[in-house]
């Protein structure tokens, strides 16, 4: 089975636990990563945990992920709604990819409803919280073993 995963963040996920805890939550961030990489060693996935707040770093980390990983958890944040960059990149991937929002985006600001990654991906998790990471790394173990296919 192939089981190395990458889960990138985009910007001002760094900071969670003090900003809009309304909307996600009051769990830090560096407690997310925790979370997330026990996770993945219990289901006995290789995990490599990522954030960045500049586009082009996220660019750089999808592109060079193709040779190092077998799929990929993403959390565009802002940039899902305007980086044609970011989902271009993802389009040329050509493996399992999961998007995933803390928040709701489509109870959110109008302008957070349209998500230019959407459509190079294989699924998404939107709105349950950093419990999505979770599910998120469950749904991705599924996919590289073809159970979800």
């Amino acid at each position: 089975m192939n089981n190395k995963i990458v889960i990138i963040n985009g910007p001002n996920l760094n900071l969670l636990g003090e900003r809009e805890q309304s909307q996600y939550g009051s769990e830090t961030f560096d407690k997310l990563k925790e979370k997330c990489l026990k996770k993945t060693t219990e289901l006995k996935i290789e995990a490599d945990f990522f954030q960045s707040n500049i586009e082009g770093e996220i660019v750089t980390k999808i592109q060079d992920s193709r040779k190092k990983f077998d799929g990929m958890i993403i959390n565009a944040a802002g940039f899902t709604h305007t980086s044609v960059a970011i989902r271009d990149a993802l389009d040329i991937f050509k493996k399992p990819i999961i998007e995933l929002h803390i928040s709701n985006i489509y109870k959110r600001e109008q302008f957070r409803h349209k998500s230019l990654i959407s459509e190079v991906v294989d699924g998404g998790i939107f709105g349950l919280g950093t419990e999505g990471y979770i599910l998120a790394i469950i749904s991705m173990q599924k996919l590289l073993k073809n159970e979800n296919r």
